[in-house]
């Protein structure tokens, strides 16, 4: 049981830094643990994916991480794309997405298979209504002018087709899919965006500034229906009702991230978005920790790889490698500042602006400091924790200053940044003492010092009319008093009939008197050997204890006739699932038999009957003479004789082998079978018998 309490104290501890952590999270940028994740999610069946757009999400990941495998799906993953261009009968989805892997592997594809899917994709362009027919067909050819050296490659019509896309927006800034469809849909807003940023691409004229003007409009309409988490982070939420496929959190947003950065990408000009937002979207994405399934980890992965490269607006990403720091090793305060992909941030400072105590609003324990920056290591630290700061929790606040003024339209920093941190120590535990008191006088009968930091074996002894009283002091490493999340005093009778009680506190004395007049229903009038331990424990207390300091034997009086039963203990599990006694079986002896040769003596004698049956069929001079001679009185007579032969067998088998049961139920057939045949054939004996009469 001290292990349970033990183990309960370190769930506690960690319970308690997790839920801080939760309310104001610590975003991390991408790192080896998302590597090993793609590593293992995209692990294709036989070394191939079922679609050609999976094998892109692959490709697409592996490229964004780092991670080297194209040489180990490049020659099936070729084969694909050589196959989907050279169809006439490949879908648009599949035609956009083996051009998309053939951006990555570069198959060598030939120039009149894309002078091909380029003439059909033009053609689609020209005559399509739906979102989706737009976005793979568009798409697709802007990917076509990337990966040929034809710079010819332009839409007809690029504005009306514009036109006709945008056409399709509505008035909060969502797309529909189809003109056919009332519906507007987040997600589509993305593949919108996406499209139009293709056929401003593919325009060998400047479009309509109205046009842009009009759809950067959308795009903050858009953004006004963005919502928030607690934690700061922006996302987009699916609200299509009708929607055939719903589409998560997690990939609308991913859809618009995508939209948006290609659309900046193409146009002149500034959005005009609160570089905050585009901080929250990061913020989303690198929230969500490690996606357990390969679609989520290729939208999370895909969409931090645009934002990291956006025109708007780059996130950076302030974390600490730790945030719970010890005043016994000294620990250093130390920050780090990356793009969401990990890479080294541009010039800037970090201030540490305030420090601030769990429960306190705005009052300060420092004044700013500048953190000293690391360039071997790329850190920015703070040598020496403040003079002021103890043991506990805290809120850091943190903000980022960028040295080149150009940047701070460039970056995103996020203002002041909120980060808890838990400063961890050793408790001092002094002036520990337990003592038996006399209950009416409250003088002091038993008093013994105790060693909470050694070994202790106290041994008191008490009666109902007197009290125990347990007593120590905590007090933090600056000295001030400290209360711990648990301070329980244990007993646990010789029955394991166990009792807690918390302990209370005033300033740095903590106390508990145990009244046991007052306690022996409590106690269930158990009298004899309690153990006595003390359990002590905090998130930030580096050497919380559960101490065993003795044992007490307590006289308690009779219990009275109804008074209350202690709880059944639990049984020990070896006594229910441990190895059993080993049963040793005594069988029946064998009755005993005759001997062997007079067995088969009594077998042979058996046999005799049949014989003499043998010889009265010869002595009576049996013959065939009354066998019908018509074929179908003699099929009956067969049959009936077969009938006979097969129960004489049925009684041989049932000597031999058969049981009982079985036997009579093949009885019965054989019964309801010798019954018909036999009545057919001696019908037919009696009627040649009154014909011979007759004549």
């Amino acid at each position: 049981m001290a292990r349970n309490i033990g183990r309960f104290l370190v769930l506690i501890a960690a319970a308690l830094i997790y839920s801080s952590a939760l309310a104001s999270s610590i975003f991390q940028p991408i790192s080896d643990s998302h590597r090993s994740a793609a590593l293992e999610l995209f692990n294709p069946l036989g070394g191939s994916f079922s679609s050609v757009e999976k094998t892109y999400e692959e490709l697409r990941t592996f490229e964004v991480l780092g991670i080297d495998k194209r040489s180990d799906i490049s020659t099936a993953a070729c084969q694909s794309v050589s196959e989907i261009l050279g169809s006439s009968s490949s879908t648009l989805k599949d035609l956009f997405y083996a051009l998309k892997v053939n951006g990555i592997l570069q198959c060598g594809i030939k120039e009149d298979v894309f002078e091909g899917v380029a003439s059909r994709l033009q053609s689609v362009v020209g005559g399509a209504s739906a979102l989706l027919d737009f976005y793979y067909s568009v798409g697709g050819l802007a990917l076509i002018k990337g990966q040929t050296s034809k710079d010819d490659l332009y839409l007809a019509d690029a504005e009306g087709v514009f036109r006709s896309i945008k056409a399709l927006s509505q008035s909060d800034g969502r797309w529909r899919y189809n003109s056919n469809n009332p519906e507007s849909s987040t997600f589509a807003a993305g593949l919108a965006l996406e499209a139009l940023a293709g056929i401003v691409s593919l325009s060998s004229s400047e479009i309509d500034q109205s046009l842009i003007s009009t759809t950067k409009n959308d795009i903050l309409k858009l953004f006004d229906s963005i919502e928030k988490y607690d934690d700061g982070a922006f996302y987009f939420d699916e609200k299509l009702v009708g929607a055939r496929e719903h589409q998560g959190v997690l990939s609308t947003t991913s859809s618009v991230v995508r939209g948006l950065t290609a659309f900046a990408a193409v146009t002149s000009g500034s959005l005009n978005l609160p570089s905050g937002k585009i901080l929250g979207l990061a913020k989303f994405f690198l929230g969500i920790g490690i996606p357990g399934d390969a679609k989520d980890l290729f939208n999370q992965v895909d969409s931090l790889a645009f934002l990291e490269s956006n025109t708007v607006s780059i996130p950076l990403i302030l974390s600490l490698p730790a945030t719970v720091l010890s005043l016994t090793k000294k620990d250093a305060l130390k920050v780090k500042v990356n793009t969401v992909l990990g890479s080294n941030a541009p010039p800037l400072t970090v201030n540490l602006l305030q420090v601030l105590r769990s429960g306190s609003k705005d009052t300060s324990l420092i004044e700013s400091q500048e953190l000293k920056f690391d360039p071997e290591n790329a850190v920015y630290t703070l040598d020496a924790m403040p003079k002021s700061v103890d043991v506990g929790k805290y809120t850091f606040v943190f903000e980022m200053v960028l040295h080149d003024s150009d940047h701070k339209n460039l970056y995103a920093t996020g203002g002041r940044i909120r980060i808890p941190i838990f400063v961890t120590g050793v408790i001092e535990v002094d002036s520990a003492e337990i003592a038996v008191l006399d209950s009416d006088l409250g003088s002091i009968e038993t008093k013994k010092k105790i060693d909470l930091a050694g070994e202790n074996t106290v041994s008191l002894s008490a009666n109902h009319l007197q009290k125990l009283r347990l007593s120590f002091q905590l007090s933090s490493p600056l000295g001030h008093a400290f209360k711990p999340h648990q301070a329980i005093l244990k007993l646990t009778h010789e029955t394991k009939v166990e009792h807690m009680f918390v302990m209370g506190s005033s300033g740095k004395q903590f106390e508990i008197i145990l009244d046991f007049l007052g306690q022996v229903e409590k106690f269930f009038y158990l009298s004899g050997r309690y153990n006595v331990q003390l359990a002590v424990g905090d998130a930030v207390m580096e050497n919380s204890f559960l101490k065993a300091i003795g044992h007490v034997d307590l006289d308690l009086p009779a219990p009275p006739e109804k008074a209350p039963q202690p709880p059944a203990q639990p049984l020990d599990p070896n006594l229910i699932y441990g190895p059993k006694a080993e049963i040793a079986h005594i069988f029946r002896a064998p009755e005993k038999l005759p001997p062997k040769k007079l067995s088969l003596t009594f077998s042979g004698l058996t046999l005799l009957p049949f014989l003499g049956f043998l010889v009265g069929l010869l002595r009576l001079g049996v013959n065939l003479k009354n066998f019908p001679s018509s074929s179908v009185p003699a099929v009956f007579a067969t049959l009936f004789h077969l009938g006979i032969a097969a129960v004489l067998s049925l009684y041989m088998l049932f000597w031999l082998k058969l049981d009982l049961f079985t036997t009579l139920k093949a009885l019965c057939f054989l019964g309801a079978f010798l019954m018909f045949v036999g009545h057919r054939i001696l019908s037919h004996l009696a009627s040649s018998s009154s014909k011979l009469k007759s004549a």
